[in-house]
């Protein structure tokens, strides 16, 4: 599983909860499960919806309805504890995993206000990751901008009024901002050479530089042409000469700190954030909750087997409950236990025919039963059946599409043009699964259709949270660099060309203004 992980110092330990009294609150772009008064829950929930569309007008980016199956998820762990457990890593204040399964946050407790830590604070860094994945999908940004323009969206703030404003200081990174200061050029170059000790000083740097060539009106054009030198695959120091001296550009980042910041706010008026309703979790949901945080925040084939034989037995008293079962399916699978898998997805499924997660799972699991029969061509059509029918029950769900493609890969078979094309749309639902993103370039490459490959790579080739991926992408861009020339498009036996990826935006550096 990718992590985008925000690495900040750990906040104070709070107890948690002993008793649970879950909520489940929805709203356009969120889910939020956590142990605490509805209300609470629910204004946390608009403060986010606020900070989702105060970035798309300050950003100009499309405010287009998002589908049920792509809104982010966000578990309130109750405890940075259970956070250091769950992320595998001790010193995490929160972390984001952007999947075409669902994508998820994990935050210890609901807080808001101007500390300089709070569950706000990291949710918005971590979904600033998540638009820019969504709405510049095949454009590149070297890793101090990705976290640039996290940090500088993250101290947004939003008032009782309900403004939202950007540009505050980050006082969270202070002492890297001011103190433990590293130059520009190591700034430019990335995680490359960086004492683990001097992370903040990159963070805090980066933020300062975004801000900066936010309001500097001299920067601009040269922003404009750093990005499209980027974005055409210069190397990051030589891309950054269209600054000038470097030296001379630290020194004037210097100065800038001391200055007064320019906030940009978004009016109350321009924001508009839609329903936002809740409700309490039934007594089999409540018991799954620890199981369910742990099976999403990711487990391996070591804990599987455990985090599964906890779901069981939290499941046993509620066997007619379809979200306790699809839990105990999800588990089962992790686990290796296919049989067990398809009996908790029969039991969801009885009770709820249009379960669409109990659907993807039993489909999941019939795909690696038919993998170990070595199973016969009519296998494999009654799997795609029931794909389909999770297909018909949301056509804007990426799963289904992605698991319709894996059945012939699956089965040695060559995909299909629609399965191809379903693996394309799959992807332009849900951008920010860097996994879909591997699979879908390697399927275009396939096609004869390398320079949309490149560019779907170009972004995972900066990742600036995990340098496996970015090799590989770096990897099979130098591979279609070695081999120019492929960039016929193959049509589908209806000849609808598999060439239909989204443009990045014309004005990329819109991004700051």
């Amino acid at each position: 599983m990718i992590r985008f992980i925000l690495m900040m110092a750990a906040l104070t330990c709070w107890p948690a909860v002993a008793r649970a009294d879950w909520h489940e609150v929805s709203s356009p772009h969120f889910v939020i499960y956590a142990d605490d008064k509805p209300e609470r829950i629910h204004s946390f929930a608009e403060a986010l919806e606020r900070f989702d569309q105060a970035v798309r007008v300050l950003r100009r980016l499309p405010n287009t309805p998002v589908n049920p199956a792509s809104r982010v998820t966000i578990y309130v762990a109750g405890s940075d504890a259970r956070i250091a457990k769950f992320a595998g890593s001790q010193g995490i204040a929160g972390f984001y995993a952007g999947r075409a399964s669902g994508s998820v946050a994990f935050i210890p407790k609901l807080e808001t206000g101007d500390s300089l830590m709070t569950g706000q604070l990291v949710l918005f860094h971590e979904y600033s990751h998540h638009l820019m994945m969504t709405h510049y999908a095949q454009a590149a940004f070297p890793l101090w901008l990705t976290e640039g323009w996290a940090e500088f969206h993250a101290t947004a703030k939003v008032s009782p009024r309900g403004d939202v404003s950007f540009g505050h200081a980050a006082n969270h990174r202070s002492y890297g901002i001011l103190r433990d200061k590293i130059a520009l050029e190591q700034v430019l170059k990335g995680f490359d050479g960086i004492n683990p000790l001097n992370m903040d000083s990159f963070y805090g740097r980066s933020w300062l530089l975004t801000h900066y060539l936010s309001v500097d009106a001299g920067r601009i054009e040269q922003f404009a042409r750093y990005i499209d030198e980027i974005n055409k695959g210069t190397p990051a120091l030589q891309a950054a000469k269209v600054f000038g001296d470097l030296k001379a550009m630290d020194r004037e980042l210097n100065r800038y700190s001391r200055k007064s910041l320019l906030i940009r706010t978004v009016p109350a008026e321009r924001i508009t954030i839609g329903r936002i309703t809740s409700r309490p979790l039934t007594p089999g949901e409540a018991a799954l909750m620890t199981v369910r945080m742990e099976s999403h925040s990711g487990v391996t084939q070591k804990t599987a087997p455990r985090v599964y034989a906890a779901a069981k037995k939290a499941a046993a008293p509620y066997p007619d409950e379809p979200a306790v079962q699809i839990v105990l399916a999800e588990t089962a699978f992790d686990a290796g236990l296919y049989s067990e898998t398809l009996a908790a997805c029969e039991r969801a499924l009885t009770r709820d025919p249009k379960a669409m997660d109990a659907l993807i799972y039993k489909a999941m699991a019939m795909i690696q039963i038919a993998k170990l029969d070595k199973a016969p061509p009519e296998r494999w059509t009654e799997i795609r059946r029931v794909i389909a029918a999770a297909n018909q029950l949301d056509r804007d769900h990426p799963e289904p599409l992605i698991l319709y493609y894996a059945s012939f890969e699956e089965a040695d078979q060559k995909p299909t043009d629609l399965a191809s094309l379903g693996l394309q749309r799959a992807f332009e639902l849900a951008p920010f699964d860097s996994g879909l993103r591997f699979k879908t370039a390697s399927m275009l490459i396939d096609h004869g259709r390398a320079d949309t490959a490149r560019s779907i790579l170009a972004p995972l080739a900066y990742d600036p949270h995990d340098l496996r991926v970015a090799k590989r992408a770096q990897d099979m861009i130098a591979g279609i660099d070695a081999k120019p020339g492929a960039s016929g498009a193959a049509p589908d036996a209806k000849g609808k060309s598999l060439d239909r990826r989204p443009q990045p935006p014309a004005a990329v550096p819109s991004l700051w203004r």
